[in-house]
């Protein structure tokens, strides 16, 4: 059969971090070992039953069984606008403000080719989100990282950009809580990111995918809170980690008017809008009941708790998430990120990220999910604590 050559925007693409991941994952559950999976960001718990319910009884009805306009239904967008009054109180134009996505992965990756052109310059956060990449290379655009280091709290150092490239920048990713590093954001970072905005005229893309992740009672920031912030970019925000959607492939982003008109333009080459039924659902999600959130979170925290102190009383020295469903954790000396995840997998049948797969500066960590319950979570620990890597030590989590 004659093969036919990839286009060089393909081509181009950086290696899929996740699916190499969890192929190596799947074959030695293959083999028959009973893995404990921390490697992946895949929610562990069922969609509250009241929103299967109203997609359920959406799908039955036949102005469903038709494309949805193109931009998405007015319910929804409205739906988007009453959420971030309530949650955030920032108000949005439910029809200039809010463009509907195919869960936030596809606007994070659309982003880049809406508003860049080849040779255009995006400031990146290292470690971060691996499809960050994936929209820089198919806008074939150049990319520059900001390191997040645990000195400065995993927030980047804007004055460690060089004077050139923040002149050439026209795009900036932030992500808080972050993935990998669970760190959250500060009210003055953003009020500082949104003055680096208008002074370089840049636009700021925050993926707010954990916005309703936060421990200790610490509520996290939308970056449209702060005062200008709509002026200077968006917020993309997908129902997979509030409402345990992951499946359903559903989202927005919210913001600048001529960015989400970009965003809609786009969608209106690629697609006919999400299936009708699945944005009622989520109008149900936004607008119905909310102590799902509030116990999901309790759980989240829970499982933190167990982790933390378990390793704490092993002997690893580790710290504990502020906010995500992820821990970033430490590699024991004498291993570099990859060879540790490895090691984990190989020894102890414990899946869990290697740093390195998030960027340079993920070197010497690991990104483990809570996302498993706490019997399996305690279990990984003494299956770690079997291994003998560390002197026991008796700590407890900082609270």
């Amino acid at each position: 059969m004659k093969t036919f050559k990839k286009a060089n925007r393909i081509e181009s693409l950086p290696n899929q971090f996740f699916a190499s991941l969890s192929s190596n994952v799947q074959n030695v559950m293959k083999e028959g070992h009973d893995v404990i999976n921390l490697g992946q960001g895949n929610p562990d718990r069922p969609t509250p039953d009241h929103i299967v319910e109203a997609l359920m009884n959406a799908a039955k009805s036949p102005s469903n069984h038709r494309y949805s306009p193109f931009r998405g239904l007015d319910s929804f967008k409205e739906a988007v606008s009453v959420f971030y009054k309530r949650e955030y109180g920032v108000d949005i134009d439910p029809y200039k403000e809010v463009a509907i996505l195919f869960g936030g992965k596809a606007g994070l990756v659309e982003l880049p080719q809406c508003i860049l052109n080849p040779g255009d310059t995006v400031l990146v956060p290292d470690p971060g989100y691996p499809d960050y990449l994936s929209g820089v290379s198919l806008a074939e655009a150049r990319m520059v990282t900001m390191p997040l280091i645990e000195e400065n709290e995993f927030l980047p150092e804007y004055d460690a950009i060089s004077h050139a490239d923040r002149e050439k920048a026209k795009l900036m990713f932030l992500n808080y809580p972050n993935n990998p590093t669970g760190a959250i954001a500060t009210r003055s970072f953003f009020e500082e990111t949104v003055s680096f905005a208008e002074e370089h005229d840049l636009c700021v893309v925050h993926d707010f995918a954990y916005g309703a992740i936060g421990f200790g009672g610490e509520k996290p920031l939308s970056f449209l809170e702060i005062e200008g912030a709509k002026d200077t970019g968006i917020e993309i925000y997908t129902l997979s980690k509030t409402y345990n959607m992951a499946g359903w492939r559903v989202g927005f982003a919210v913001g600048n008017e001529s960015v989400i008109e970009a965003i809609n333009v786009l969608q209106d080459h690629l697609y006919v809008s999400l299936f009708g039924a699945i944005q009622e659902a989520a109008v149900t999600a936004l607008l119905g009941p909310q102590d799902c959130v509030g116990q999901l979170v309790e759980t989240y925290e829970s499982r933190r708790r167990v982790l933390m102190d378990g390793l704490k009383k092993i002997g690893w020295s580790v710290k504990a998430p502020r906010g995500s469903f992820f821990a970033w954790l430490k590699v024991p000396e004498g291993f570099t990120s990859m060879e540790f995840a490895d090691f984990l997998l190989e020894e102890a049948r414990i899946a869990v990220a290697p740093g390195i797969g998030f960027g340079e500066y993920g070197e010497g960590y690991v990104r483990v999910g809570l996302l498993t319950g706490n019997e399996r979570l305690q279990e990984a620990v003494e299956r770690i604590e079997n291994l003998k890597l560390f002197d026991k030590k008796i700590d407890r989590i900082e609270k």
